[in-house]
């Protein structure tokens, strides 16, 4: 694991200029986080590389840059390669000649082979970036689900590139403007979605994605889709949960392979306590399992973590998350999230990888599981839609919105008046729209509130789920569950769930890894009838069917109950005064993108129990942090 950067010249002919390593070797300071092992950096004509590396793989001679055998093809990559060892075993056999045992090794020999289609038989996750000195082109490649991520921006006649935009902003000429289209949808969405950042003129590459840049030129393509041709329809469930088990196997084992030490991150959910049994069943001695606790009741599942520890055999371990301690980490988010994402687990998530980075380097997580098999409830919340769609207006208008918004407000984890509201206030939205407004913060109404005029002058065109309707467009799938869990894999999972974890672990020097992602297991999930997946109400029934041998019962058949933070609470009290320090007038005021009356309006009615908006107060407060920390560097 490791973070990258660097930059092509627009003229390719062009030799490193003075300065030029020492730049480099400042982008890679700033994140010296992602790496704290080794420094490289390579400067050639036209180009310049650069990383960061965290040793997991090849401890003595896995530094990079790496090279070809005639060095004319040069690669950093963030990220781990699971099958390079069956791919070198296949490159040495063709005459290629290896000098490391790295994984990262294999790239530029696979690109001799097959070009720009090297990636599609690389199984792994990552960020890459590779010089043709040939060619003189840069291929810039992000993983088919983004777990790792990549940013890039043209300035100062260059194409710059990097694993966090903190690093593209260490450049004296690459100052922290906000992009007012970002701040629309990081207000609907709760993150904001590639290709977008919330910094004007620096681009997130999207997930599964390649971007060529040749002759001063700049291509973005997506080299993989998931598909969901029914290949299995025929296959019955009892074969399916076999071979669905079968295939995790495989890629929990896969991701045992480390030379440091190793553990997974078990929260008692289905999905997490799934690759712990399985990595406990690949490992020949006691596997490391870790989790937290939250003192609010609704919110902990640590005994459940601690009920799969005892039946796999686990050696465990578990913290504990009190207010006290959110208090202060959340005054911490602005420092390493540089892109406002107001995910409710981002601080256990924080908290959790500090506390596994004490004792080992590298942890399985549960990640791609919801999405996969449609566990969230949003999907049998669509089922439940055409139910509601079929009720006539004047009943739905008369009766049952009335009845839900007079709801008594509850701050508990999932409450069913959240869920309520939540549903009735989107039934009238399309299916996309619907869809995200369930899991996003603020409507487009709210937003009118909220915004001040210069923003909606500037942004009054923008409609920000026109890209989720035109990535809908190109998906396969008939049915309306896998349409929204192929939408959700695009999304929500790389640009919100996986963010979280790569800022989270990434901050404390930690690699994380994810079994499910393994591009084997989703197409094979895809490929399957969807009421396998989502059955009646019954949400990832083939998972579960799938374990249901090495999970106790009642982990398996337990409602889900999410990693959040008591959020809503804690805005009442102990979070209180940092809630109207970062939302008071003398900070809203001045920045002049948000209506400081409307704040007031939504602090006041949670703060009295009349409505619960912990969502748009939260994301307004994650927003403030942030902004405190980068949108001030450069004043």
């Amino acid at each position: 694991m490791c973070g990258i950067a660097g930059w092509a010249y627009l003229d390719p002919k062009r030799p490193p200029m003075f300065g030029d390593e020492v730049l480099l070797s400042s982008m890679c300071d700033s994140m010296w986080h992602r790496g704290p092992d080794a420094e490289g950096v390579w400067l050639g004509q036209g180009v310049a590389l650069g990383m960061r590396r965290l040793a997991v793989i090849d401890l003595e001679t896995g530094d990079q840059p790496v090279w070809n055998q005639d060095k004319s093809v040069i690669v950093v990559m963030n990220g781990e390669i699971y099958n390079y060892r069956e791919l070198r075993k296949g490159l040495e056999e063709r005459g290629h000649k290896f000098y490391t045992r790295s994984d990262t090794e294999v790239i530029p020999h696979l690109y001799d082979e097959l070009g720009e289609a090297f990636l599609d038989v690389l199984n792994g996750m990552f960020a890459i970036a590779l010089w043709d000195t040939k060619l003189e082109k840069l291929i810039l490649a992000r993983d088919r689900f983004g777990e790792k991520p990549l940013y890039y921006g043209t300035f100062d006649e260059k194409l710059f590139f990097a694993s966090e935009p903190k690093v593209l902003l260490t450049h004296p000429k690459i100052s922290p403007v906000i992009d007012p289209n970002a701040l629309h949808h990081y207000l609907s969405y709760d993150y904001v979605p590639a290709p977008l950042s919330i910094f004007k003129g620096i681009s997130k590459l999207p997930a599964a994605h390649q971007l060529v840049w040749e002759a001063g030129k700049i291509k973005t393509i997506p080299y993989w889709n998931l598909s969901f041709e029914k290949k299995n329809e025929n296959l019955g469930i009892d074969d399916a949960a076999k071979e669905l088990k079968d295939l995790l196997s495989v890629s929990v084992k896969e991701k045992l392979v480390s030379d440091v030490p190793l553990g997974v991150l078990l929260s008692g959910g289905v999905d997490s306590s799934t690759v712990a049994a399985l990595a406990q069943q690949n490992s020949s001695k006691k596997v490391k399992t870790f989790s937290i606790g939250f003192e609010e009741d609704s919110f902990d599942e640590s005994e459940y973590a601690r009920q799969v520890a005892e039946h796999i055999g686990s050696e465990h371990y578990e913290d504990r998350l009190s207010v006290n301690t959110a208090r202060k980490l959340i005054s911490e988010i602005g420092g390493w999230l540089d892109e406002p994402m107001s995910d409710g687990s981002m601080i256990p998530t924080f908290l959790l990888s500090r506390f596994v980075r004490e004792h080992v380097t590298v942890a399985l997580g549960g990640d791609g599981g919801d999405e996969i098999f449609a566990g969230y409830p949003t999907y049998y919340g669509h089922k439940m839609a055409r139910v509601y769609d079929a009720i006539p207006g004047f009943v739905k208008s008369g009766v049952i919105k009335p009845i839900v918004n007079n709801l008594a407000t509850s701050t508990d984890n999932l409450s069913f008046d959240y869920k309520a509201k939540r549903f009735v206030s989107s039934a009238d939205y399309d299916l996309v729209k619907r869809h995200h407004s369930w899991f996003g913060s603020f409507s487009g109404d709210q937003k009118e509130q909220l915004l001040t005029d210069n923003v909606q002058y500037v942004t009054k065109d923008i409609d920000v789920y026109q890209r989720a309707k035109a990535m809908l467009s190109e998906c396969d799938a008939t049915n309306r569950i896998e349409q929204m869990q192929f939408l959700d894999m695009n999304f929500y999972l790389a640009e919100d769930i996986l963010t979280k974890v790569d800022r989270a672990s990434m901050a404390v020097s930690l690699e994380v890894r994810a079994p499910f992602l393994d591009h084997r297991v989703a197409e094979f999930a895809a490929s399957l009838p969807a009421d396998y997946k989502l059955k009646g109400s019954s949400t990832k029934y083939i998972l579960k069917k799938a374990v249901a041998d090495i999970l106790p019962a009642d982990i398996i058949n337990r409602k889900k109950k999410g990693f959040g933070m008591p959020v809503a609470e804690w805005l009442k009290g102990t979070l209180n005064p940092l809630m109207r320090d970062m939302l008071s007038p003398s900070r809203i005021i001045i920045q002049d993108l948000f209506n400081y009356d409307y704040i007031q309006q939504l602090m006041r009615e949670h703060e009295q129990g009349i409505a619960n908006h912990y969502k748009q107060l939260w994301t307004l407060l994650v927003f403030e942090l942030w902004y405190e920390n980068f949108m001030k560097v450069k004043r």
